[in-house]
């Protein structure tokens, strides 16, 4: 019996599950891809019978040479110039990039023209500067500068040997080459990860070496080991110095012999060997680098290709997991117990005073004046535009305000009173007041490379201070309490929005701040995912720390929070009780915005 479709058509049977589960799949077959192949095996074979069918490129005599004692000694010489140089050029060019992306003008502009002066002098030339730098200095010394004080001092022409001439060539050679690709790096890594380790209130040394560099260098080491890769075959170069590496090693030979083909071809086999390894580290750092970056990571290249043999499994055998019985005080969902919110601390007093704030001509902020008491819930809302987040991002710092001042429990934040003027705090002093109030990013702003686990335990082992069994421990719990428990080794991009909004929130309660601020946190997620992080933070709302909440869910604003604060063109229009602001507006621009909305 046949089957009519909806479209009139013809259809086959219905068959059993049975029968389907029998039934083989056949790839569809590529026969360009299959000729090109073909083609490509074909010349390679041609290649092959051509370079070793042929006398003339003398195999007998690289046989001879390609192990040899000299060869050997300068292939050494190759790799150490190599490592010293690498080591050195990019250890320079960190530095150089660091100083080109920092705040301080002179070290701008002296890191740009160290870069600008040694990536326009041809290696070559460098070198033999360097070599006869004896000839500019008779000495080198050291001492006080600008005085007669000398502690040391050397002949240029004995210190300057040609190993140490080498070495310095490379090594300002590639750090000025370094410097940009670092910095490149650096300038890849979206600004909200700098702003979410400030506001954790981690130093910036600690987010330089933990959030910012190990996310730059999926975007750094792809063209670095370019660079490093250029630098063995530079190597190459030192020739004029008449060191004896690998290149000139094998000259010297075939000026000798006159076998020229076969020990150049010595001198690429090896180049070919040096770089192959590179390769594969190159790979491998990649890989690791990759952690977080995709859902899942690319196959080992080894185990790819002993599957291939039919010798290990493409993937390795995962283990069972061990699920643990779930704590007594846990509950469905996103719920969190009473006891749980008793020992978070108590919520602080913000108190915000004439604050205003610009961007270039644009005035974002005009004069805010609020207070939210301790404990207090209070919803931002207004049309996008109108100062909210910036309001938010004055309280915590992480905007400077043109004039006012903002005070959590009466401390000033950001800055210390004396008589009449406000005097700036150091960074590590902001960064300890910060740590008082969390804030939670509307585009969550978690850390792509590290675990849910280390993005919560990073700042109460770096700021509080805990040790880590004791941060795990916290983190756990905390995940538990927003229903996350079993997510604790994954990275942020296995989640979805609604799973990651949560773990920030666990991130920021991890610092057990007096205040919580959160930016529009539902506006990144499905609408079908909103739920579950209002359901958080309706929680939290009965817990006693301050929550400053900007938000476009009027229906939240008006279930949850004490008092809503209306804003337009950076000016508080209104505020009031939910039920004044929502259903009895004094202001027509209120009402008109509301009329919108609801």
């Amino acid at each position: 019996m046949s089957v009519i479709d909806i479209d009139g058509g013809p259809r086959l049977p219905r068959a059993s599950a049975a029968e389907l589960s029998d039934l083989r799949v056949i790839p569809v077959r590529h026969r360009a891809r299959t000729l090109a192949t073909i083609a490509a095996s074909i010349i390679l074979l041609l290649i092959l019978q051509s370079v070793l069918g042929n006398p003339r490129w003398g195999w007998g005599v690289f046989a001879e040479w390609f192990l040899s004692e000299p060869v050997l000694v300068g292939l050494g010489r190759t790799l150490l110039l190599t490592a010293v140089g690498a080591v050195l050029g990019f250890a320079l060019g960190t530095l150089l990039a660091l100083a080109r992306v920092s705040s301080a003008p002179l070290m701008v502009a002296l890191s740009w023209g160290f870069i600008w002066l040694f990536r326009s002098i041809p290696l070559i030339v460098l070198l033999l500067i360097l070599n006869n730098l004896g000839y500019l200095y008779q000495t080198v010394s050291l001492g006080v500068p600008f005085t007669d004080i000398t502690f040391a001092s050397w002949s240029t022409t004995q210190l300057m040997t040609p190993f140490l001439a080498a070495v310095l060539g490379l090594t300002l050679n590639l750090g000025a080459f370094s410097a940009e690709v670092i910095r490149g790096g650096i300038l890849s890594v979206d600004q909200g990860q700098h702003e979410a380790a400030a506001a954790l209130g981690l130093p910036r040394g600690h987010q330089a070496r933990r959030i910012v560099l190990p996310q730059a260098m999926r975007a750094i080491v792809p063209t670095a080991f370019n660079e490093i890769i250029g630098l063995a075959k530079g190597t190459s170069m030192v020739y004029v110095l008449a060191l004896p590496e690998l290149f000139y090693t094998v000259q010297i030979i075939y000026r000798r012999n006159l076998e020229v083909i076969p020990l150049l071809m010595v001198a690429t086999v090896w180049y070919l060997i040096i770089l192959s390894v590179l390769s594969v580290i190159q790979y491998h750092i990649e890989r690791h680098y990759a952690r977080g970056a995709v859902r899942t990571l690319p196959p080992n290249a080894f185990r790819v290709f002993f599957a291939r043999l039919g010798l290990v499994p493409l993937t390795p055998p995962t283990r069972a997991l061990e699920i643990a019985p779930l704590p007594p005080t846990w509950r469905p969902a996103t719920a969190i117990p009473q006891q749980a919110l008793a020992a978070l601390p108590k919520g602080a007093e913000v108190e915000i005073h004439g604050v205003s704030k610009s961007f270039g001509d644009l005035k974002v902020l005009d004069d805010i004046a609020l207070t939210f008491p301790a404990g207090s819930v209070t919803a931002i809302i207004g049309p996008s535009g109108s100062g909210k987040s910036t309001l938010l991002r004055t309280i915590n710092h992480l905007e400077r305000v043109d004039r006012g001042l903002i005070a959590v429990d009466g401390e000033l934040i950001g800055y210390r009173r004396d008589g009449d003027a406000l005097h700036e705090l150091r960074e590590k002093d902001i960064l300890a007041r910060r740590t008082e109030i969390g804030m939670v990013f509307q585009n969550f702003n978690l850390f792509p490379h590290l675990t849910v686990l280390e993005n919560i335990t990073e700042a109460p082992v770096t700021v509080r201070g805990l040790s880590r069994p004791e941060a795990e421990a916290q983190a756990r719990e905390l995940l538990a309490r927003v229903g996350l428990e079993d997510k604790a080794d994954a990275y942020p991009r296995q989640l979805s929005g609604g799973q990651q909004q949560r773990v920030a929130i666990a991130r920021t309660l991890a610092l057990r701040p007096k205040v919580l601020l959160f930016d529009e946190p539902t506006s990144a997620l499905d609408p079908e995912l909103v739920g579950e992080v209002l359901d958080v933070i309706k929680e939290l709302a009965r817990s006693g720390i301050t929550l400053v909440i900007v938000t476009h869910e009027i229906g939240f604003a008006r279930e949850v929070a004490d008092s809503i604060v209306f804003m337009e063109q950076g000016r508080v229009i209104e505020a009031g009780a939910p039920d004044q602001i929502l259903t009895r507006p004094k202001h027509p621009r209120t009402a008109a915005f509301l009329a919108k909305v609801l």
